[in-house]
């Protein structure tokens, strides 16, 4: 295996850490979880199953829709994100248990601790989706999407797909419990900037284009 293709797995598997530890962090600062995360976090509540387990769960029905939207063009190397899938989901589990100490005790404390998961998930979607090896099942559809939608940035189509997230979500949350459960201003907060700080690292920040570099090497 050319020494090229496994920095890239390298870094993609970076990401995906990073990307747990980003929806943890955001998740403990009180405000709601990531909107990548607002299905599995609302069916967490209310089924007693871990963040890790919804979010397997969850992530399985996303590859499927990639395959429905991309039919012949899908990858049969991309049904790795299956394992991708565990990986991520475990390192949820881990990535909340570690942040036990985070309690944000009041409004500063929050608002400063979400937008730091913020740019933690918007840096790892960055670094994981530069080496154009394989995705996490959330930004693997949101690829999918832009494969079809060539005219728009992935950031701004990541935006879109957060708030449709949130807004199931939502609506999932009324059916089960009757309320709102789960969610609250830092879901709506992260799904309108995740999106932009992926925008901003992947034109700002040298590193993404030395990895997405690795491709053609």
């Amino acid at each position: 295996m050319h020494r090229s293709v496994v920095y890239r797995y390298i870094w993609f598997f970076a990401g995906v850490i990073i990307n747990s530890f980003g929806v943890a962090f955001i998740t403990k600062a009180a405000m709601g979880t990531s909107p990548i995360s607002s299905i599995p976090y609302v069916l967490t509540l209310n089924t007693g199953l871990s963040f890790g387990a919804t979010t397997f769960i969850f992530n399985i029905l996303l590859i499927l829709a990639q395959i429905v939207i991309l039919k012949k063009d899908y990858k049969k190397i991309q049904l790795l994100q299956i394992v991708v899938n565990i990986v991520f989901s475990v390192f949820i589990d881990i990535s909340m248990s570690l942040l036990f100490w985070l309690e944000p005790s009041n409004i500063v404390e929050e608002l400063i601790s979400l937008a730091v998961g913020c740019t933690i998930l918007g840096f790892g979607i960055s670094i994981e989706v530069a080496p154009g090896a394989l995705m996490v099942p959330g930004e693997g559809l949101v690829s999918a999407i832009a494969s079809k939608l060539p005219k728009m940035k992935f950031g701004t189509i990541k935006i879109c797909f957060d708030v449709s997230l949130m807004l199931i979500a939502a609506i999932l949350s009324l059916i089960i419990s009757g309320g709102i459960d789960g969610l609250g201003l830092g879901t709506i907060i992260s799904a309108l900037i995740v999106g932009k700080f992926v925008n901003i690292f992947n034109k700002r920040v040298p590193l993404i284009p030395r990895i997405s570099a690795l491709k053609a090497q």
